[in-house]
């Protein structure tokens, strides 16, 4: 007898509650699941607290309900951000007051801002970062994680992230991705910005790669080290020509980087996605990751100590 699938689940990466319908004649009959949302199709994926992947017939599913995120640690939170600032460094680094201020020219918000990533962090070192930043002709722009620092009377953020975060697996080779230690030419037109070479390959006592899907397009990936010895894997930069815009696609380029992130050993990923930009969170949450925290962009001059 052909079941009609349940009402729509909620998006890939969402933490969920399923209870499902088991083979006939199974005792007993049903079983249930709880963890983050993979795929909705052509089968759901569940990835359990283990690691685990449940895989279910959606006709299978008898309830279906959204849980709220898992507890998140702030030494958790803190741990990501330091990798990923060690991740895009920029050209330069300074340390003031548990802050690591980055500059890049200007050339991207990541690495032109100042993140506190130091338990000492506070607001007493906005002065020196506006000047710091004057002196280098760039507007002083502060990458603040969520819970890491209190901001009182702060003004409406420049821009606001999310950051996702799973476990990397690796992966069989994808034949046509090519994985390059520096950007080549083909890799640069794919990427679609013009940001010079050194800022791509900058990267704080890591490694970086790039991956390429010629004529359709490119990503970036950096393992570094955070404070508690892990090492992880961010992938950023994802770009898919116009007309090859597919999610299957980018999932290739996405899935090449994480599989050389395992197997450089990082036991984390993390990616950094405009929390407006529904295609990347969709995307990222079909590759097992999701939200850890927001990453809300301000400008020091607009804030009271």
């Amino acid at each position: 007898m052909n079941r009609r699938p349940i009402a729509d689940l909620p998006a890939p990466g969402t933490r969920v509650s399923l209870r499902y319908r088991l083979p006939a004649g199974s005792q007993p009959p049903l079983s249930d699941v709880v963890g983050h949302l993979l795929a909705t199709e052509p089968q759901i994926r569940v990835r359990t607290k283990t690691g685990a992947v449940v895989q279910i017939r959606p006709e299978d599913v008898v309830v279906a309900r959204a849980l709220t995120a898992a507890p998140v640690r702030t030494a958790q939170i803190r741990a990501t951000e330091h990798a990923a600032a060690l991740a895009w460094p920029g050209l330069e680094q300074h340390w003031l007051g548990g802050w690591l201020l980055r500059a890049a020219g200007g050339h991207t918000l990541r690495a032109d801002s100042a993140v506190p990533l130091g338990m000492d962090a506070d607001l007493g070192s906005l002065p020196e970062i506006v000047r710091w930043y004057a002196d280098r002709g760039l507007p002083p722009l502060l990458a603040v994680p969520s819970r890491l620092l209190r901001i009182l009377d702060a003004a409406p953020a420049v821009h606001e992230s999310v950051m996702l975060v799973g476990t990397p697996r690796t992966a069989a080779p994808d034949p046509d991705v090519r994985l390059l230690p520096r950007p080549d030419a083909e890799w640069l037109r794919m990427s679609g910005r013009d940001i010079p070479v050194r800022v791509w390959t900058a990267a704080v006592d890591g490694q970086v790669r790039f991956a390429v899907l010629p004529g359709v397009g490119a990503a970036r990936a950096a393992v570094t080290t955070a404070p508690d010895g892990s090492r992880r894997v961010g992938v950023s930069a994802v770009a898919v020509e116009p007309s090859q815009r597919r999610r299957g696609q980018a999932r290739r380029l996405c899935t090449a980087l994480l599989s050389w992130g395992a197997q450089q050993g990082a036991t984390a990923a993390y990616a950094e996605v405009s929390s407006g930009d529904a295609a990347a969170l969709a995307l990222f949450g079909s590759l097992g990751c999701t939200e850890q925290h927001r990453v809300r962009h301000l400008d020091a001059r607009s804030l009271r100590t």
